[in-house]
């Protein structure tokens, strides 16, 4: 299947967020790029009755525009989780139904990685053949919730491991934790971050973690953090890949200095 030139980065905010919430992060993308050559952008909220709300539009000739998916049920915990998972699905549902394209990108921040993990669980497979997920970045994602030990595992990450063979073989998955005092991110406990490992390693392509130290590491900053932005624009957006000065290892610890 030749790739569509069309090829969206659709983002999932975490709980008790808007789809406004990637505001700042895509104004930071759009910098000191051309008009004609910035990520338009397009938000879509699904509301519990199934109604779906969008603003913003995709531009003509824009093949890598940014599309936010929120929810009315932006809760917490991992009920709530599974339900905003299906109502992703009603989401990209109408998206494929719209726009013609037949590969993506996946960002979700903190609990938007759980329902694009569960998405891609539960929901993904009808569409595997002709809509290819290529890359996931997760940045805070609780994969464990708040355990700081990976030997008690929450039924939610049970359940994703136990359904990891479900979760699309060709795609590249990478891990983002931040740290704001080397054990959390003033939230979410880095153990649990790392517990992501459990779910996708050596059931996708690749998986990567990649830890972000320094200043504005806390939980509710990291997508709009100077280094984060760095590695979404080096490993996700095609526009912005001006090589590969960023490749590292498995388990790769950024700080301020290295960037």
């Amino acid at each position: 299947m030749r790739a569509s030139r069309l090829s969206p980065v659709i983002m999932i905010p975490g709980s008790s967020a808007t789809v406004n919430r990637f505001d700042p992060l895509v104004k930071l993308l759009n910098q000191g790029l051309p008009k004609n050559k910035r990520h338009s952008i397009l938000k879509m909220k699904v509301y519990n009755s199934g109604k779906i709300i969008s603003s913003g539009s995709l531009r003509k000739g824009d093949n890598e525009p940014i599309i936010v998916v929120g929810f009315e049920n932006n809760h917490d915990g991992y009920v709530n989780i599974k339900k905003q998972s299906k109502m992703f699905a009603k989401a990209f549902n109408l998206l494929t139904k719209t726009y013609k394209f037949n590969n993506f990108k996946a960002l979700g921040h903190s609990n938007g990685g759980l329902i694009y993990t569960a998405f891609l669980e539960n929901y993904y497979a009808p569409y595997s053949n002709d809509i290819k997920v290529t890359k996931l970045m997760t940045i805070g994602s609780p994969y464990n919730f708040d355990e700081q030990s990976d030997t008690k595992k929450t039924q939610m990450l049970t359940d994703f491991i136990k359904k990891s063979s479900k979760l699309p073989k060709s795609l590249v998955v990478y891990s983002v934790a931040g740290t704001e005092n080397y054990s959390s991110d003033g939230l979410v406990p880095i153990q649990s971050v790392q517990a992501g490992k459990y779910i996708y390693q050596k059931k996708v392509k690749s998986f990567m973690e990649i830890t972000v130290t320094g200043v504005n590491a806390q939980h509710s900053s990291l997508p709009q953090n100077k280094q984060i932005v760095r590695l979404i624009k080096q490993y996700m957006l095609k526009r912005n890949n001006k090589g590969d000065f960023l490749r590292r290892q498995d388990n790769d610890k950024i700080s301020d200095e290295k960037l």
